[in-house]
């Protein structure tokens, strides 16, 4: 018997966010996990992101909790404030429907800030284990007793030294809870933590031929400047000549901002993201779906559930915040068993973190060249040299037309002054040269890989003098409250 979501026994609610979100069947990890989790067991879940392992813990324990507490029942516990903004978004959007809070917490934004947001009734808190420690050391945050928490990512916490911060976080939590623990990988520090955290608990495996990864997509991505992003985009839509794709933003604005950039320059092009009102949504989509609309601007969350086979082509215009944003994203192609490119552009500093996901997804990502000016004249030449060979001659206007040239000029010169017509019409632009060539990039792969030991090595000295008690992420102004990017 298949399992399905009706099968888990979910609070109406929650059924009812999932139907939105356009969820279909369960996930493996969805399988083993939730009716655990629904049970009451603490859990030890290892999964590849990308299997929707959020939604694996965000369904059953949003379900269980009291809509009307008032309180914080739900503590999700993450490496990073990316991710914990992600995750929060999430959560946010698989809880709507009951009306729970979300607040996100984690360093560089205002401390009262974010405990006013807890004390005015958020049901669930997503924390990096930084902040958390200094709300917890500090008695800031009052009959802060979850009934759930979880530890998403505990490798990449290993990763980043957050280990010791863990021990000390479960040090302040109480002891009658429910502690699931979701990792990619389970090394020996991993596997000692869960025993020291977690009560009789249930293992959950999912290999990585229960996640299959899409072999139809082709992974490409992109060195380039922070200030090359439009013209970069404009040089691989004009190189790649997608039949029907999506550009992926972070943010509503900057949707908004770039699919009205596309179409000033003659794409046909319309931005999908949560302010739109449902109708215009609609409109979009279907006039997407229909191939009314050439390109697709939208966030991650806006296009959640969007099931379109014919995608071409999958841009990042922004690499994604973690891996299994990433999964979500470059899985709208290849679909139906057609073929698919997915495209990343990623500046220097963001390169490590490129192959970070490329590694935790186990995808083969391809370091591409941005295609010069030359390379794409010399493209569209080709192909429209293929299409005037292969073009079948069952047009009586051509015929009139070409007559009524010939009274004017020689066959050449109407050939001629016919091929200019056409190659004047979205002509690619931009500066010949976009982004770093092969040699320009070991040199800053090297640069950059020094940077990273050293900040290594700074970052567990301090750790081992401080007890651990602080992240050691660089605190960079930004929001603490859960905004919704979507």
């Amino acid at each position: 018997m298949d399992t399905t979501f009706e099968s888990f026994k979910l609070s109406e609610n929650i059924m009812k966010a999932i139907k939105e979100a356009g969820f279909k069947e369960p996930s493996p990890i969805q399988k083993e996990a939730i009716p655990l989790i629904l049970k009451g067991y603490d859990i030890v879940a290892q999964a590849q992101t990308g299997t929707g392992k959020t939604a694996a813990f965000g369904l059953p324990s949003i379900s269980m909790i009291n809509e009307h507490s008032h309180r914080v029942e739900i503590l999700v516990i993450t490496p990073t404030r990316e991710l914990a903004t992600q995750v929060s978004d999430e959560l946010f959007s698989l809880g709507r429907t009951t009306g729970i809070k979300t607040v996100t917490v984690y360093g560089g934004s205002s401390y009262s800030r974010q405990i006013g947001l807890i004390d005015k009734g958020a049901s669930v808190v997503v924390a990096t284990p930084g902040r958390l420690i200094d709300l917890l050391k500090n008695n800031r945050l009052r009959n802060f007793t979850p009934k759930i928490i979880v530890l998403d990512e505990a490798d990449e916490m290993l990763d980043m030294g957050f280990l010791e911060d863990i021990e000390r976080i479960f040090s302040y939590m109480p002891k009658e809870r429910q502690t699931l623990l979701f990792s990619a990988t389970m090394p020996e520090p991993i596997k000692k933590l869960a025993k020291k955290i977690l009560k009789d608990p249930q293992y959950v495996s999912v290999t990585p031929k229960d996640s299959t990864t899409n072999t139809d997509i082709e992974q490409q991505y992109y060195v380039i400047n922070e200030y090359e992003r439009d013209n970069a985009i404009l040089r691989l839509l004009d190189a790649t000549d997608p039949i029907k794709s999506i550009i992926f933003c972070r943010t509503k604005k900057e949707v908004d901002r770039l699919s009205n950039h596309l179409m000033a320059v003659g794409y046909i092009a319309k931005g999908l993201h949560g302010d739109m009102e449902q109708n215009q949504r609609e409109s979009v989509i279907k006039a997407f779906r229909s191939s009314q609309l050439e390109i697709l601007v939208a966030t991650d969350v806006a296009a959640r559930g969007l099931n379109v086979t014919d995608i071409s082509h999958v841009f990042n215009f922004h690499m994604p915040f973690d891996p299994e944003s990433y999964v979500h994203r470059i899985g709208r192609t290849g679909r139906a068993g057609k073929k698919g490119t997915a495209i990343t552009l990623v500046t220097p500093n963001e390169y490590h973190s490129m192959q970070r996901i490329g590694k935790k997804v186990g995808s083969n990502l391809n370091h591409k060249l941005v295609p010069t000016l030359l390379d794409v004249n010399k493209s569209r030449l080709d192909k429209m040299a293929h299409d005037i060979t292969h073009v079948e001659l069952n047009n009586s206007d051509a015929q009139k037309l070409l007559n009524l040239l010939e009274e004017k000029m020689d066959m050449s010169q109407i050939a001629l002054k016919l091929i200019s017509v056409i190659m004047s019409k979205n002509s690619p632009q931009g500066p010949d040269k976009i982004g770093f060539d092969k040699n320009s990039i070991s040199g800053i792969i090297k640069r950059l890989a020094e940077k990273e030991r050293s900040k290594s090595n700074k970052r567990y000295g301090r750790n081992a003098n401080r007890g651990g008690s602080r992240s050691y992420r660089g605190n960079r102004s930004s929001r603490g409250s859960r905004r919704r990017s979507d």
